[in-house]
């Protein structure tokens, strides 16, 4: 059992930046495919980045490449979302999610095993 607890959303102007944070407990993120994801209002639930391995090899949606960086701290249990440049369009709730097989499929919903219960980013224009 693997237990998420995020935090870090608020609100903030466009062009600034958050930074959220995923515990995880039950687990350490080192052993674990963790990913975050983000659904707005009316909007199916998306991929955002994914972060695994030893070496700790990220992935990233093209609409967030090169503003967000994903990484984590394995002594802590957890994983950032490194947010900046942000735009209005960036507004949805976040979640933090583990996959404990590791089963390749890093941008889909379904492949996480565990869910936290989200965290609210608000960007205004």
């Amino acid at each position: 059992q693997v237990q998420l607890t995020e935090s870090g959303g608020g609100v903030v102007q466009a062009g600034g930046s958050l930074r959220l944070s995923c515990a995880a407990s039950g687990r350490t993120v080192s052993t674990l495919v963790m990913g975050w994801f983000r659904q707005a209002p009316g909007k199916e639930r998306e991929f955002v980045a994914a972060i695994r391995g030893i070496v700790s090899i990220t992935y990233y949606a093209n609409s967030v490449k090169g503003r967000f960086t994903i990484s984590r701290d394995n002594a802590k249990s957890t994983v950032y979302l490194q947010m900046n440049s942000l735009k209005p369009e960036d507004t949805a709730f976040y979640y933090c999610a583990a996959d404990v097989g590791a089963s390749g499929n890093y941008y889909a919903p379904r492949t996480y095993d565990y869910w936290g219960q989200g965290t609210q980013v608000t960007v205004s224009s």
